[in-house]
């Protein structure tokens, strides 16, 4: 590998399934090249990349940002759960729990 090119791995994870796909650019590819070389899209029909966001080494970026030599190109899928909500969720529920107390006599 000479210095006219890059090595990265373009990744994406379903529920049952992770795929990283390593591969060798020509220095100053993009991220979207990257997923365009790697296949991926042909693999994974449902991608969406207008409404699916993109990243290197889970920070979002452009399509257009330019890689460099290690980086790890993730296609991240829509969110199920709205994070902030579920973590309210869980604080309700523990606040619930603790609230209860339980049967002392049969802790001890």
């Amino acid at each position: 590998m000479g210095n006219d090119s890059i090595r990265v791995e373009v990744a994406y994870a379903l529920p049952h399934e992770q795929v990283i796909l390593p591969l060798e650019l020509p220095a100053g590819s993009t991220l979207m090249q990257a997923i365009e070389q790697s296949g991926i899209l042909k693999r994974f029909p449902d991608i969406d990349l207008s409404r699916q966001k993109v990243g290197i080494f889970g920070k979002l970026k452009k399509p257009d940002q330019v890689l460099r030599d290690g980086d790890r190109v993730e296609i991240y899928r829509p969110l199920i759960a709205d994070p902030k909500e579920v973590r309210k969720q869980r604080a309700a529920q523990g606040k619930r729990m603790k609230k209860g107390g339980g049967d002392l006599e049969s802790a001890q």
